[in-house]
């Protein structure tokens, strides 16, 4: 093992990469952690592939996968010839020559930055942290975090920053789902302590991503990533609010956003839905806000953004309960209803932050009773937030079924769902999604939300 005065040459260090001689770890085997190993893999890096879930790890050496738009036979065939090897053991790590950290940036109970998941990381780092490792932050914080949290951790093993190991931040761009963005093809932004660690991350993702972007330093890195999600989120809501004004005049928002699009400058679309989901969207932009307060400075436009967000599930559950007291006379109370779509967005597994749980939660308070369609999620996954719809599972979609609901939900507008039959055979269809009407299945029976 290498100690603080057998330091390589960041030029030797560099060839390693260009070579794919070096080996890579990445702590975190989910959204984005495994797809930067399928990358890495596919580029002929040696792996180490690091997760705290024993169950993914076994998954994984069984040459399994458990994110379904990921094919298992990458993972197996890199496993069988030792070129991948999935660990729960941080000393595994000592072997890497540099370590991509994708863990979770969650949010507390009070909206305010958790960063448990990434302290614990460094601090698990920190006993197998050796002379030339590059180590680098992917998941989404507020400005500062690897140099005030990731840095003052890992320097607490004698070796510094910048001298004897590199340190650097590149946020994950991650769009699971997306056939058209692969982790290889998306723009790598990289910000780095230093020009040696700029360097090094450059070098690094150099060899398995088409294009890397440079930036000053580790906080602009960080500050790009989260401007992103705050212009998604911003945009978002702006079209949140108009969905529900241009509802009150008779209006169609998607309408009104397809014909806006045909501009060819100044304009870009953004559609409405039930609520934000996904692991970025509806915390990062709160990071920021978080750390304002540490200028005296409000994030008014970033706060009214969240509010308006997060009110979209309640509008959706009265628009329900409009459109049952309008058609029928009843309430929600003893309702039967069909919510399709657990995923936060179409065509993928992935759950996390789902607006749809809190739209299960809210009706079932009022009375409905909720059952579920989604045919990418067999099971609602058990989370903290959500504990009491956790292991429901999902239905089978036929016209005997449909037929038997007050109403059907559509939260989660997924290619699959055959939108026609569905208009055919439900009593009352709330879409939130636009998702009947971009398939040609137009009915009286559907109502717009």
């Amino acid at each position: 093992m290498l100690k603080r005065n057998d330091r390589l040459t960041v030029e030797s260090l560099i060839a390693k990469y260009h070579t794919r001689t070096a080996t890579v770890g990445v702590i975190g085997l989910g959204y984005v952690g495994l797809p930067l190993v399928r990358a890495l893999i596919a580029a002929k890096f040696k792996v180490v592939g690091l997760d705290i879930d024993a169950g993914k790890v076994e998954s994984l050496k069984r040459g399994e996968t458990y994110i379904s738009h990921l094919p298992a036979e990458i993972f197996g065939s890199a496993i069988d010839d030792g070129r991948f090897r999935p660990t729960t053991n941080f000393r595994d790590l000592s072997e890497a020559d540099a370590i991509l950290i994708c863990v979770p940036t969650p949010l507390t109970a009070h909206r305010e930055p958790d960063l448990s998941f990434v302290e614990t990381t460094a601090r698990s780092i920190l006993p197998h942290l050796r002379a030339g490792q590059l180590i680098i932050l992917e998941s989404t914080s507020y400005p500062g975090t690897t140099r005030e949290v990731i840095k003052e951790i890992l320097e607490q093993s004698n070796l510094e920053s910048g001298k004897d190991f590199y340190l650097a931040f590149s946020p994950e761009r991650e769009d699971p789902g997306n056939a058209d963005f692969s982790t290889s093809d998306i723009p790598k932004v990289v910000g780095g302590d230093g020009e040696d660690a700029l360097k090094l991350a450059d070098a690094l993702y150099s060899s398995f991503v088409r294009k890397t972007v440079r930036v000053s330093s580790l906080e602009a890195a960080e500050a790009v990533k989260i401007t992103e999600n705050i212009f998604r989120s911003v945009n978002i809501a702006l079209v949140n609010e108009l969905k529900v004004l241009y509802a009150a005049m008779g209006i169609d928002v998607w309408e009104v956003i397809e014909a806006a699009k045909t501009k060819p400058f100044g304009f870009m679309a953004f559609y409405p839905g039930p609520g934000l989901g996904g692991h970025c969207i509806p915390i990062d932009p709160f990071y920021l806000t978080w750390k304002s307060r540490e200028y005296g400075l409000p994030t008014r436009f970033i706060e009214l953004a969240g509010e308006i967000n997060a009110m979209m599930p309640r509008y959706v559950v009265s628009r329900v309960a409009d459109e049952l007291n309008a058609r029928t006379g009843r309430g929600l109370n003893g309702a039967k209803i069909l919510v399709v779509g657990l995923a936060y967005k179409k065509n993928i597994d992935d759950c996390r932050e789902s607006p749809s749980f809190t739209l299960i939660e809210f009706l079932e308070k009022q009375g409905a009773v909720c059952d579920v369609h989604d045919p990418f999620v067999p099971v609602i996954p058990a989370t903290r937030e959500h504990q009491s719809i956790a292991g429901r599972r999902s239905v089978k979609l036929d016209d005997g079924v449909v037929s038997q609901y007050d109403v059907v939900l559509i939260t989660t507008d997924h290619d699959s769902i055959d939108y026609k039959s569905l208009v055919k055979s439900a009593k009352i269809i709330v879409d939130t999604r636009n998702a009947c009407a971009r398939a040609g299945a137009i009915g009286s029976n559907v109502a717009k939300a």
